[in-house]
């Protein structure tokens, strides 16, 4: 969390800065000088600052080592009630984390449950400002663009068609995803599909994925909490 995002979330509040020092359980010179950008804003109190304020998850800081991945689908799918995904609002995970980290996350999974890669599409429709400067290099270090690639196609379908004046940057980065599209071969999180099933799938999936080189059947249509 910048020290403009923390000054504008007090700002939208109405609070002063003893109001919102209090609150935060710090002194008001010390928020003075986060909001100033003369502090880091300590990653708990931004947790804090964000709940308090109801900021976006996108001001949270990437956990990008390993560990912080979650360790399995029931914690992702937590993850992704707590973002709101309406499928699993029911389920929420005791602590946010940034939109681009849960994306990133589910895409390097080898196999997903379709209800968890149904929900890709909607973290970017939802959250299309995400922090797309450690995302796009994160899924390229790991071969994971043309998955990121095919997501980012399909949300951008989907906000084109509610008029979601979100879809032009969603469009542009999918430009940046496509200028480093892998030519191999792969699935979208469903890396244990038989050889039947991989020429099934081929024969059945949507010229999006066939684009990104995907063996997937996930298309728009399929997505009813997309929007």
């Amino acid at each position: 969390m910048t020290g403009e995002q923390l000054r504008l979330g007090r700002k939208n509040k109405g609070w002063t800065q003893q109001k919102a020092g209090a609150k935060l359980g710090v002194c008001q010179p010390y928020l003075a000088l986060m909001e100033q950008g003369a502090r880091r804003v300590p990653e708990p109190l931004a947790r804090k600052a964000a709940s308090l304020y109801g900021l976006s998850p996108t001001v949270l800081a990437v956990e990008t080592d390993a560990t912080s991945l979650p360790a399995n689908a029931q914690q992702l799918a937590k993850d992704l009630g707590r973002l709101g995904y309406p499928g699993f609002a029911y389920l929420k995970a005791n602590r946010s984390k940034n939109p681009a980290e849960v994306l990133f996350a589910a895409l390097s999974f080898d196999n997903l449950d379709s209800r968890l890669t149904e929900a890709l599409p909607w973290v970017l429709v939802h959250y299309p400002n995400l922090d797309w400067n450690w995302l796009v290099p994160a899924a390229k270090n790991h071969d994971l663009q043309n998955r990121l690639g095919f997501v980012t196609s399909l949300a951008r379908k989907l906000a084109e068609r509610e008029r979601n004046p979100n879809w032009n940057l969603l469009a542009a980065y999918e430009s940046v995803l496509e200028r480093g599209r892998l030519a191999r071969e792969d699935t979208l999180c469903h890396d244990s599909l038989s050889e039947a099933e991989k020429r099934w799938v081929r024969g059945k999936r949507s010229e999006e994925a066939r684009h990104w080189n995907l063996l997937t059947d996930l298309s728009p249509e399929h997505l009813s909490y997309a929007v």
